[in-house]
């Protein structure tokens, strides 16, 4: 599990989907004066060169965020991801890609906080160093996400993100993501949760949003952008999927507007679709 380098995928069509759904939900807390915090179970490095040898070895940004950066008539949410994408790049090229926790620290108001968690030893020090500076606002764990949130809910302010993105290298990131959540939602149940899981042949993948709805949740949402048909050799990630729960009322409208563009802009062949799915209470 901790041979998993997210460098390799950074800025791919799955992250623009991640990324996008991040932002839309961290603006909408910052509305409210109330605190919150935002939780990332599996940080990453917190942003990325994309000229690195890690990026240029399968290159996949550029038919994820490369396909947005000059593309024109984009839906408002893809307008504004691609905007915060644009801070950590102020010359006009395209060198460096945001990780979620530089994202989440722009949205970050005074009285919020970060919390991050990252196992991997070499991005774990990258993640202190895109944060030093940050102060208390920032706080940086190298272990377990899911250990950390048992430690961290509910948190204080009673409002937070908690975002969960692991590799699922192993079919125990499967299970660990179920009851991972299992758990937070008892420890949290108001708490917004943003999961994110990739698209393959493999069963437990295709079982999990299934499992993910059967949790008990009154309001969610499943959104999915596939790149392209699934592969007849049963090998690859053809698209990825994100589970909201408590997710802000905004959110369905915006995805119902923004989800068919990135369809036709990010699609790598036949197949590429989307889908939205949810429940209210």
């Amino acid at each position: 599990m901790l041979s998993y380098r997210h460098a390799y995928h950074a800025g791919n069509h799955a992250d623009v989907l991640k990324h996008l759904i991040l932002l839309q939900i961290a603006q909408y807390m910052g509305e409210k004066p109330a605190p919150f915090w935002i939780i990332d179970t599996h940080a990453g490095a917190g942003r990325y060169a994309l000229d690195s040898v890690h990026a240029n070895k399968l290159a996949e940004w550029r038919d994820g965020v490369g396909r947005l950066w000059n593309a024109t008539s984009l839906p408002a949410a893809a307008v504004d991801y691609l905007d915060f994408v644009k801070m950590l790049n102020p010359h006009g090229q395209l060198q460096h890609y945001p990780g979620s926790p530089w994202l989440a620290r722009q949205l970050l108001r005074e009285s919020d906080k970060l919390r991050l968690y990252e196992m991997h030893t070499s991005d774990s020090k990258l993640l202190q160093e895109c944060f030093r500076g940050a102060g208390r606002q920032v706080t940086i764990t190298e272990g377990d996400g899911f250990a950390g949130l048992k430690a961290l809910l509910p948190p204080p302010p009673r409002r937070a993100l908690v975002l969960i993105d692991p590799s699922y290298e192993t079919k125990s990131d499967y299970t660990a993501v179920v009851k991972g959540l299992e758990d937070a939602m008892k420890r949290f149940p108001t708490g917004t949760y943003a999961l994110w899981y990739p698209m393959l042949i493999k069963p437990e993948s295709r079982q999990l949003p299934d499992r993910l709805k059967r949790l008990g949740a009154t309001n969610w949402l499943n959104a999915t952008l596939q790149v392209k048909a699934a592969p007849h050799d049963g090998f690859g990630m053809y698209g990825s999927g994100m589970f909201i729960i408590n997710p802000p009322w905004t959110l369905k409208k915006t995805l119902q507007d923004t989800l068919p563009a990135l369809a036709t802009l990010l699609a790598q062949g036949p197949g590429a679709k989307h889908t939205l799915e949810g429940q209210s209470a």
